[in-house]
């Protein structure tokens, strides 16, 4: 009976864990900066960019 409330314990443990280091990797959703992109030509339409980013 001890191991397997030791092993829930660790169980709880490695999940709380997880979810804290989840939520600060850094790896979140980022606005773009347009600044940073190249000019884009204009004879390309919304519709083929939209495919050749794709």
């Amino acid at each position: 009976m001890f191991m397997v409330i030791l092993l829930a314990a660790l169980a709880i443990l490695a999940i709380a864990s997880t979810i804290a280091a989840l939520r600060t990797d850094g790896y979140r959703r980022m606005p773009t900066d347009w600044s940073r992109l190249p000019d884009r030509p204009a004879q390309i339409s919304e519709r083929q960019l939209a495919s050749t980013l794709r």
